[in-house]
């Protein structure tokens, strides 16, 4: 059952549905999770991961923009266990009723916005939900978290999703981001993101909120919207247009598949040390042109063109603004003290993900409305 922001009273019924759960401890079975963004392409995998492979009650709070997208979700929407509530953080009031009614264990905060591209052309949404929305939901949680029985008050958690561009670029061929690599982000995304981290780690120094913070490399999967990367090059290889690479394509990320980060999400919030940070990466440096070099050969492969290859339609554009050279994350941390690691190489994940889109085209075209036709990339 979907639930608007003007109804949400109906979370009563649910909460109701769950009052016998266990509430001893985040790690343990049957808490309530309330998962910011949970629409989007990483909030919707980790919303299925929960719901698939725990006993966790979710409640997805988004306000539905344009890359938010519930048939991400259509695969556990009917799960007794879940609950979609339209709302955006900055509301306040919504989300204090949605905090006092749903009762949850840990809040998961994904929801922002995130494509570099849409922030050099229109930064103050950015700024909006990305520094005065998370402001808006730490204090809607604090409020909530200090009126918590102490045993629930010690096991609640606050975990922020944040991204390795706030350490802005690397300049070594060997250099690595870690957990205390000094932040200085390129673009207003990252100078966004980088103040939702400050002021995270404020309300844990200052008022004593339980929180975790990650920070993920470049993620792609399935359900990814198409202004991104690899999604953008799939769609437009099948369409006969133009393949667009900023710069000369050297700029190196490293891959992060989002089932990964998911397995990755989930561990950190069960099990990760209040205060502390976490890089979650794929182990999967590529320059940004073999990227697009090795989507078109599995194409090639899986799909041919009628006549010669898909990278005959490579186009070298205009390097975008502020464009950071090299991102690489030392993923050492969360593998060594939480046991997390990815499954997914390069190669692997990126098979699977161009599969995907080749069996669901039909959805990728019914994401795309008027306002977005895959032009964002290489329009500097």
């Amino acid at each position: 059952m979907a639930v608007t922001g003007e109804h949400v009273g109906a979370l009563s019924r649910l909460t109701n549905q769950w009052k016998g759960s266990s509430k001893a401890h985040i790690g343990c079975r049957h808490v309530r999770i309330l998962i910011t963004g949970g629409a989007g392409f990483i909030g919707s995998a980790l919303i299925r991961h929960l719901l698939n492979n725990t006993d966790h009650q979710v409640l997805n709070l988004d306000k539905l923009t344009y890359a938010g997208n519930l048939e991400s979700l259509g695969s556990v929407a009917e799960n007794p266990r879940y609950q979609f509530l339209q709302a955006d953080i900055g509301d306040s009031t919504t989300v204090a009723q949605a905090l006092a009614e749903f009762q949850p264990d840990a809040i998961m905060h994904l929801a922002a916005e995130s494509h570099v591209d849409r922030s050099i052309d229109g930064p103050a949404a950015f700024i909006q939900t990305n520094i005065v929305g998370t402001y808006a939901l730490l204090e809607a949680t604090r409020t909530y978290w200090s009126q918590l029985e102490p045993a629930r008050k010690a096991a609640f958690r606050f975990h922020h999703i944040s991204t390795d561009e706030v350490y802005g670029d690397l300049h070594g061929v060997d250099d690595l981001f870690t957990e205390t690599t000094p932040y200085a982000p390129s673009s207003p995304y990252s100078a966004s993101k980088a103040a939702s981290d400050h002021l995270v780690r404020a309300w844990q120094r200052t008022y004593g909120l339980p929180v975790l913070i990650t920070n993920c490399s470049n993620n792609y999967g399935p359900f990814h919207f198409p202004e991104k990367l690899i999604p953008l090059v799939i769609l437009n290889a099948l369409d006969g247009k133009p393949l667009p690479v900023y710069g000369n394509g050297q700029q190196v990320r490293d891959w992060l598949y989002v089932e990964d980060h998911a397995r990755a999400l989930l561990t950190v919030v069960t099990e990760g040390q209040v205060g502390e940070t976490y890089n979650i990466g794929g182990h999967n440096e590529q320059k940004n042109l073999h990227v697009v070099e090795s989507i078109c050969a599995l194409l090639d492969e899986l799909q041919p063109r009628a006549e010669g290859f898909y990278k005959e339609q490579i186009s070298f554009v205009a390097d975008r603004p502020g464009h950071d050279l090299r991102y690489a994350i030392d993923a050492s941390k969360i593998e060594r003290e939480l046991g997390w690691k990815p499954t997914e190489t390069f190669d692997s994940g990126l098979r699977k993900t161009v599969l995907w889109y080749l069996d669901n085209l039909d959805w990728c075209r019914r994401v795309q409305d008027g306002s977005y036709q895959r032009e964002r990339l290489g329009t500097f």
